[in-house]
């Protein structure tokens, strides 16, 4: 079953990373990204916590009206803080899905082909071009579709099945950028690419199931691009053999 198949896969590139020193290395750069971007975007809004209130309110003249201003000061500041680390994780994932899965996929296809298919020999600009115009529907469309079914939660009484199947396309989301690393790079079109995904969607659903559960998610996530392109390139087998 393929939704068994994406759990097994994205565990597999898991324990591939961990026993693997280059992939280790660049699947815990991630981790430390976060932490890093975590600490600074926190202790800019500690540092300026009051400052950052008083915009929103001054404090008060009154001993009571001040105990309260206080307390809200410091629930602002923790809310912040919940966004830095929601800012800090974008960052890092910016930075980690520019960079680091595209190293991790090109590590991967190497240990199992030998070598790597890349559209480098067409020159640096025209793969800039081409990765802009493929990516940007590949980023509209499904948050497109989200953006859909979380209204969908508010206006109608299905709710429960609609927070089900929100949680099932952020995880096939979320997953296909790992699977996507290789024929992204291989300039392959977006239509041919999103086919993939459609005919594949169990199976994305299943390898994103992973980064749905609290803090393993972080350890998947950071090794998810093994994971992906074990998948993707052994897909690419079966279809040459047939």
């Amino acid at each position: 079953m393929d939704l068994l198949k994406g759990l097994k896969y994205n565990l597999k590139g898991l324990l591939v990373g961990l026993k693997t020193p280059k992939l280790l290395f660049l699947g815990m750069a991630r981790l430390l990204l976060v932490v890093l971007f975590a600490v600074a975007l926190s202790g800019v809004v500690l540092y300026w916590h009051q400052e950052l209130l008083n915009l929103v309110w001054a404090m008060p003249e009154s001993n009571w009206l001040v105990l309260l201003w206080k307390m809200v000061s410091w629930l602002v500041s923790l809310l912040l803080i919940l966004v830095s680390g929601v800012f800090s994780y974008l960052l890092a994932q910016l930075v980690f899905a520019l960079f680091i899965m595209d190293f991790m996929s090109r590590i991967t296809e190497k240990m199992v082909t030998g070598g790597e298919q890349s559209a480098w020999q067409s020159g640096l600009p025209a793969l800039v071009l081409f990765l802009l115009k493929q990516e940007i529907p590949r980023v509209i469309l499904p948050m497109a579709f989200l953006a859909a079914v979380t209204v969908a939660g508010f206006f109608t009484p299905f709710g429960p099945l609609v927070a089900v199947v929100s949680s099932a396309a952020a995880a096939a989301i979320l997953a296909w950028d790992n699977t996507d690393l290789i024929p992204a790079r291989r300039m392959v079109p977006f239509r041919q690419r999103f086919l993939f995904f459609r005919q594949h969607i169990l199976f994305h659903v299943g390898f994103g199931l992973w980064f749905l559960v609290p803090w393993l998610n972080i350890l998947f996530l950071s090794f998810a691009p093994v994971g992906g392109a074990l998948y993707y390139l052994e897909t690419e087998k079966k279809r040459l053999d047939c």
